[in-house]
């Protein structure tokens, strides 16, 4: 119980608190009248003195902002940054990654992508160790040693060794395999003397040797059970590639209601144990289409990175600013193949005489982009190579004389005739814009010889066809070349039967050129095969099985810049890829 006494003293403090509050509230009031609601109207008079404060402070405020940005342009700086997707467009279809039989542009672009090879070419386009840490050979020539990383794993984490390598080469050689790599490696010993050695022992002395040794590897430990015979039908090649190199499968997709709308899609995810770094990017989407119209609408509409190798690109696209054209040149040759085995063709005056009458200079002026020009089967600069045995230049009047003592004369629409039959020649040349251009220059140069030229401009498949029945005069072709001068396969007159296939367009046979070619690629030192090869650039320029005219390009386009690819020239299109781990597209700003 609390007595009355207690109860009093809290009542008396109660209302001594409510007294107090009062007085405060009181004096707050009185405050706020006198200091603040009486003064708030003099504002204002001083309304402009007020404002002017406010505006200087906001001036003040925006001053520092405006300084600060623009000083980070001194503390900061966009650089690469890893990460992204980079999707290449590719005209074409996907048929096979694995690399013993990947033989079309997109095909070979996925596969270089997934496997890897022995060696590679590098950014400078010179052969590199890729799989192979070094390689040598012995003092007969006909022995190479390649030696092997250890640090390799299949993307199924297995690892790589010489019995992989062994594998493929013997898969390769065996004829139910039916590798376009087939014709060669025949006659070639490959074994494995330890876990991470192998050696290939020649039958003879073959200087190019080296330039074999950049087709894919693939695993033994999932192949070796696929009857050989079987081994172009697994689903190895189109759905489960295991690879070493730089990315590994993800999925293939296929999309589009209608054929010509067919388009397809190969995912490609980083292989985060390469051995040469994981790649930077996050993905790498290979896309396929059939026509120039398609790609050309999704590269507009941002769904590329980059088209590949489609020399019928719009005016439009490579002249965007926005867009990074890229005309990266061939160690390949642009030629005009004259069939020596055909009726018309069979004379060397006429051959020598449209040779005269091609001004190779103005065609190649015609191009879309600048080029070098070819004039004997090696490339300039190139082992071999010898300024005085260029082929004969352009001299309309010594093209006219041949033709007159050939027995070809005039009619009155100053074209050629001779015993009734007209002086009219079949040209045969794939469906390009830039075979076009070429095509009509030569019509136009040689029509002022009195020469008719037929052109004949089929798509791929049909031209191939052409090829092996032998059924043109003359043929507009590009070929490899590469950086070895090593040309057997296109001039020597049993190459097509050697290697079975038809490589030797102008079906020229020269017994001098023959030996020449021989006795050239089997020679390791560089001097002696410069001066072996020099009866066959001789027999060359004389007999004319040809009319060199440029080195071709490579065209790559992309939607702004992939940092870390420059390639000075390439051998072959997929060697664009010689650093692809370390591509970036994604910009950050970056402190110093």
């Amino acid at each position: 119980m609390i007595d009355r006494t207690t109860k009093l003293r809290v009542r008396r403090r109660l209302r001594r608190s409510q007294k107090q509050i009062e007085g405060i509230g009181s004096v707050t009031e009185e405050n706020l009248e006198r200091h603040f609601f009486r003064r708030l109207g003099r504002l204002y008079g001083v309304r402009r003195f007020l404002i002017a404060w406010i505006l200087l402070v906001v001036l003040l405020i925006g001053g520092v902002v405006v300084q600060v940005r623009a000083l980070s342009h001194y503390y900061q700086v966009s650089a690469a940054a890893p990460g992204g997707i980079y999707s290449e467009g590719i005209i074409g279809s996907f048929t096979d990654a694995n690399p013993l039989y990947a033989t079309s542009d997109v095909d070979t672009t996925v596969a270089h992508l997934i496997f890897s090879g022995l060696l590679k070419f590098d950014e400078n386009n010179q052969l590199a160790g890729d799989l192979a840490t070094d390689w040598s050979v012995d003092a007969t020539g006909k022995l190479y040693t390649v030696n092997l990383r250890q640090d390799v794993k299949w993307h199924d984490g297995q690892s790589l060794n010489a019995a992989d390598v062994v594998f493929t080469y013997k898969t390769i050689q065996n004829p139910d395999a039916l590798s376009p790599l087939f014709g060669n490696w025949q006659g070639v010993t490959v074994t494995a003397p330890s876990d991470y050695t192998v050696t290939f022992k020649l039958p003879t002395v073959l200087a190019s040797f080296p330039y074999t040794l950049t087709n894919g590897i693939v695993p033994r430990h999932i192949l070796r059970g696929v009857p050989v015979s079987s081994l172009r039908s697994v689903p190895f090649n189109t759905t489960q590639p295991i690879g070493s190199g730089p990315f590994k499968w993800e999925t293939v997709e296929v999309s589009g209601d209608k054929v010509e709308d067919r388009e397809q899609r190969i995912g490609l995810l980083p292989n985060e144990h390469y051995y040469a770094g994981k790649p930077k990017l996050n993905e790498f989407i290979v896309r396929t289409f059939l026509d120039e119209k398609h790609l050309e609408t999704s590269f507009h509409d941002n769904q590329l990175t980059a088209i590949a190798g489609d020399d019928n690109v719009s005016s439009q696209i490579l002249m965007s600013r926005d867009n990074n054209v890229m005309n990266i040149p061939m160690t390949s040759a642009v030629m005009i193949f004259l069939r020596m085995s055909s009726g018309i063709m069979s004379d060397q005056r006429i051959r020598q005489a449209l040779l005269q009458g091609t001004d190779r200079l103005a065609i190649i002026k015609n191009l879309q982009y600048p080029s070098l020009v070819v004039d004997e089967p090696f490339l300039r600069g190139q082992l071999g190579y010898d300024p005085a045995q260029r082929q004969l230049p352009y001299e309309l009047t010594a093209a006219n004389a041949l033709l007159d003592a050939a027995g070809w004369t005039r009619g009155s629409d100053g074209m050629r005739a001779k015993g009734g039959q007209p002086l009219e020649v079949s040209i045969y040349a794939l469906s390009t814009p830039e075979f076009a251009s070429v095509i009509e220059q030569l019509q136009k140069q040689w029509a002022a010889l009195g020469v008719k030229l037929t052109p004949n401009q089929l798509n791929g498949p049909d031209l191939q066809g052409v090829i092996k029945s032998s059924a043109y005069d003359s043929l507009l072709y590009g070929i490899s070349i590469g950086n070895d001068p090593d040309v057997f396969a296109y001039w020597d007159s049993q190459a097509n039967t050697l290697l079975q296939k038809r490589l030797n367009f102008s079906d020229y046979s020269s017994k001098q050129a023959d030996l020449s070619l021989e006795a050239g690629r089997t020679r390791l030192d560089p001097v002696l095969r410069s001066v072996k090869y020099n009866p066959f650039l001789q027999a060359w320029r004389a007999d004319v099985p040809a009319i060199a005219l440029y080195q071709p390009r490579y065209l790559y386009v992309t939607k702004g810049k992939v940092f870390n690819f420059n390639p000075h020239k390439l051998n072959n299109p997929v060697d664009r890829f010689s650093n692809v781990q370390n591509w970036e597209i994604r910009v950050e700003k970056q402190t110093q």
